[in-house]
């Protein structure tokens, strides 16, 4: 049986998110080959990139004018070997579709038909000197974090063997205090108290730290810690996929708790399914070494092992052998 949880999405809530064209040119080393056309503006929203090439060839049905526009050597190739006059009319059809930019690869040169028609539409023209493949490969992973539907949610992350952690509960109920000792046990602290995540794929989700409160704890009747300053940079990491949730809750004893883990219980994250174990608080519960048992234990289900079914397995076994035995 499996068990659905849905994280509403508040908070920081969905919303359409974007990224500045100056980031792009600083992060991928671009030079600015239009260096009087301001892009200041310009603001990326979409991210898939886009090679016209049919747009080149005058087919422009469901071009996207939004995405960035990127230049190999074919389509360079192909612009060289029109006539003038034809390529006047190819790349002042281009342009006049309002790009945020033309990114030209392999160091290529641009065209003065090119240069004209991007100083006309302000359109800035960038250069790169990355193989057209490995940048538009590069630049769609970069654009796809930075644009990624995002949440913000109450818990505490931590990167336990590798594996990310996403602890949550009610406030008070010692999420905080797990993470202290999990950090004195050698592994490491993503977020405290607020934690945003990002749905960079249909498989994956990345969880990080506001900017503002990122390495620091909240201990309540202590005050806040800076764990970075107080147990070394190898107590923090910036962030981190989100593999597993665990849900602290106070004991119930008119609740039934599964003792077992049989039965799967996932939680809704921005679409995605992520394993999720509920446990009851009760005095004398080591939290941290049971986060432990659950990080290495959910490890060991990705990799094909899972103890309850092996119990399971033998004890059905067991079962049927005594049924024979009867049997005979």
């Amino acid at each position: 049986m499996i068990w659905y949880n849905k994280v509403e999405e508040n908070g920081g809530g969905i919303g359409v998110f974007s990224v500045e064209l100056r980031d792009i040119i600083e992060k991928f080393q671009l030079i600015n080959l239009t260096p009087e056309i301001s892009f200041e503006h310009i603001k990326i929203t979409h991210s898939d990139i886009n090679r016209p090439a049919l747009q080149l060839a005058g087919f422009y049905d469901y071009f996207d004018s939004e995405r960035v526009q990127v230049i190999g050597k074919v389509e360079h190739t192909y612009l060289s070997k029109m006539e003038v006059s034809f390529r006047n009319q190819v790349l002042e059809a281009l342009f006049c579709f309002k790009i945020p930019c033309l990114i030209l690869c392999r160091e290529l040169d641009p065209f003065p038909e090119m240069l004209f028609y991007a100083r006309k539409n302000g359109v800035p023209i960038l250069q790169s000197a990355e193989t057209t493949s490995s940048f538009m490969a590069e630049l769609i992973r970069w654009l796809r974090v930075e644009l990624a539907p995002r949440i913000s949610v109450h818990g505490v992350l931590v990167d336990i063997y590798g594996e990310g952690i996403l602890i949550m509960g009610e406030s008070g109920i010692g999420k905080s205090e797990t993470a202290l000792e999990l950090i004195k046990r050698g592994h490491r602290l993503v977020a405290d108290d607020v934690v945003e995540i990002k749905r960079v794929s249909a498989q994956t989700l990345l969880g990080s730290s506001p900017e503002v409160i990122r390495h620091f704890i909240e201990l309540r009747g202590i005050g806040i810690i800076d764990v970075k300053e107080l147990f070394g940079v190898e107590s923090v990491k910036d962030q981190q996929t989100i593999d597993l949730v665990i849900k602290l809750e106070l004991w119930d004893p008119s609740k039934e708790y599964d003792r077992l883990g049989l039965n799967e219980e996932y939680m809704e994250i921005l679409g995605n399914r992520v394993v999720c174990h509920s446990l009851p608080i009760r005095p004398g519960r080591n939290l941290a070494i049971i986060a432990e048992s659950a990080a290495i234990n959910h490890r060991q289900k990705q990799m094909g092992y899972n103890a309850a079914q092996e119990l399971n397995d033998r004890v059905m076994g067991n079962i049927q052998k005594k049924r024979n035995q009867r049997k005979n």
